[in-house]
C-alpha cells in the first residue's frame, strides 16, 4: 500500500495539490494572453479575464468542496481522540469544524465573484477564506497545543504554530501595504488596474502586497499538510440504516388499503 493510500491522507493531499494547482494555472494562463503582468500579480487578477477566470472558477469550487470534507474529517477524528470530559476542547473542535466551513464557503465566493465584476462580494469573500481561515489555523495549533504530548508530539504543535505565524505575518504586510497602495492612489480605481508599471506611483506598495497575497495563500494551503500523518490513522465510512424492506408509502398487496383507495375513487367519481 502507498502512503497516500492509507486512511484518508489522500484528502489533504489533493486539496493542497489541487488548489496550488488552480493558482498556477491561472498565473501562466493570464501572463500568455497577457492579461496580467508576469511579476507578482494579485491571485485575484490571475482569474478576472476569461477564458483563464472560468477555469478557476470551478477549479476553487472544487478546492472549496475538498477543504469542506478535509475540516470534518479532521473535526471527527478530534472528536473521537478527546474525552467526553473534556468540554473545553470539545467546544474548541466545533468552532474549528465552523470555521473551516466559512473559509471553504468564501473560497467559493472568491472564485465566482470577480475583483472587477463585483468588488465588494469579491473582498468579503477573502476575507471570510484567509481572516477566518487563519483563526482556523489557529484553533487548530490551540487543539495541538493541549493535545501533546498525549495525542502526537511537540514537534506537530510547532510546526502549526510557526505556519500560523507565517499565514498571521502575510496578513499584516497585505493589509498594511494595500492600506498605503490606496492612500497614494486617490482617484484611481485599482481594483481595475491590471497593469503596473515599475517607478509609477503606488508600484512598491503594490508589489509587497501582491507577494504577500501569494505568501498567505500558500501558507494557508500548506497548513493541511500537516494533516497528511495524522490522516493515515483515520477512516470514515457510511452505513446505510433501512427503515423498511420497501420504498412503497404502504406495504404492498394490502387488500384493505387497495380496497379503500378504489372506494374512495369510485366514491369520487359519482
Amino acid at each position: 500500500m502507498w502512503w497516500f493510500q492509507q486512511g484518508l491522507c489522500i484528502l489533504p493531499v489533493a486539496l493542497v495539490i489541487w488548489t496550488a494547482a488552480s493558482f498556477i494555472f491561472a498565473y501562466i494562463t493570464a501572463v500568455v494572453l497577457r492579461h496580467v503582468d508576469p511579476l507578482v500579480p494579485y491571485i485575484s487578477d490571475t482569474g478576472t479575464m476569461p477564458p483563464e477566470r472560468c477555469v478557476f472558477g470551478i477549479m476553487l469550487d472544487v478546492s472549496a468542496f475538498l477543504g469542506m470534507a478535509t475540516v470534518y474529517v479532521r473535526y471527527k477524528q478530534v472528536e473521537a481522540l478527546i474525552g467526553e470530559d473534556e468540554l473545553k476542547l470539545k467546544r474548541l473542535n466545533r468552532f474549528g469544524l465552523l470555521l473551516g466551513w466559512i473559509s471553504s464557503f468564501g473560497m467559493c465566493v472568491v472564485a465566482n465573484f470577480q475583483k472587477t465584476t463585483l468588488f465588494s462580494m469579491h473582498l468579503v469573500g477573502a476575507v471570510l477564506t484567509f481572516g477566518v481561515g487563519a483563526l482556523y489555523i489557529f484553533v487548530q495549533t490551540l487543539l495541538s497545543l493541549y493535545m501533546q504530548p498525549r495525542v502526537h508530539s511537540k514537534t506537530t504543535y510547532l510546526i502549526r504554530l510557526s505556519i500560523g505565524l507565517w499565514t498571521l505575518s502575510s496578513i499584516i504586510s497585505m493589509f498594511v501595504s494595500s492600506v498605503i497602495m490606496y492612500s497614494s492612489l486617490r482617484g484611481v480605481d485599482v481594483p481595475q488596474k491590471m497593469h503596473w508599471t515599475p517607478g509609477e506611483t503606488g508600484y512598491t506598495a503594490h508589489l509587497i502586497s501582491t507577494v504577500s497575497e501569494w505568501s498567505l495563500a500558500f501558507s494557508f494551503i500548506m497548513f493541511f499538510l500537516t494533516y497528511i500523518r495524522d490522516f493515515q490513522k483515520i477512516d470514515l465510512r457510511a452505513e446505510a440504516v433501512l427503515h423498511s424492506s420497501h420504498l412503497y408509502d404502504l406495504p404492498p398487496g394490502n387488500k384493505r388499503d387497495s380496497a379503500s383507495e378504489s372506494s374512495s375513487l369510485l366514491g369520487g367519481g359519482t
